[in-house]
């Protein structure tokens, strides 16, 4: 079948953003939004139209919010968008992919400096990293609980026929594909370690 046959019932937008009514998405600009829009933000598919079925990366969403926040004068936002944009592309080129990962590791960075800010008797520094980490979180999936991810670990070692310890790897890539991004990888790390003792023994 055709592109244009195939991409017939796709609704056609004139750019990336649009709304099916035709008028202009506003981009999420403001802090909370980022995770939303990417999810619901339309793509154009290969054909030049757009495709409800198409996603947004992170990456993507990060460059437009940046922009938007340029266009709306928030330095900030701005300066905390550029270098989280850096780090994203930087892993892209590395041919790593892994925009969760690089998210998460951002994240940490500034929650850790914000605490020695803190410790160090400068609180308004500590604020300014505590601020790009609430920006950051916003992209990052709501993470699994105690219960999901000992859920999805039971389920993974079940699965694998896993015994111990020295089926960790098996054990943790297939609670990674299970997880979805929804767990720190250090974190799920260390349950799955802890179970597979607990097996063992």
């Amino acid at each position: 079948m055709s592109c244009a046959r195939s991409c017939r019932p796709t609704v056609f937008a004139a750019a990336w953003g649009e709304r099916l009514d035709g008028r202009r998405r506003t981009p999420a600009v403001a802090a909370g939004r980022g995770r939303d829009q990417a999810e619901n933000t339309l793509k154009p598919s290969p054909c030049g139209v757009v495709s409800l079925n198409e996603r947004m990366s992170v990456t993507e969403q990060v460059h437009n919010d940046m922009t938007s926040a340029m266009k709306a004068g928030e330095k900030g936002r701005v300066g905390a968008l550029r270098l989280v944009l850096s780090e994203l592309q930087k892993d892209a080129k590395e041919g790593r992919g892994d925009e969760l990962a690089v998210l998460r590791r951002e994240r940490k960075r500034r929650l850790e400096a914000a605490a020695q800010f803190r410790d160090g008797g400068r609180p308004e520094l500590a604020e300014k990293e505590e601020s790009e980490a609430k920006i950051i979180e916003t992209y990052l999936p709501a993470e699994l609980d105690d219960a999901q991810l000992a859920e999805i670990i039971s389920a993974a070692i079940d699965e694998t026929g896993a015994s111990g310890p020295k089926d960790m790897g098996e054990v943790m890539k297939a609670v990674i594909a299970k997880s979805g991004g929804r767990a720190d990888g250090k974190r799920a790390s260390a349950d799955v370690r802890e179970a597979l003792r607990k097996l063992g023994a």
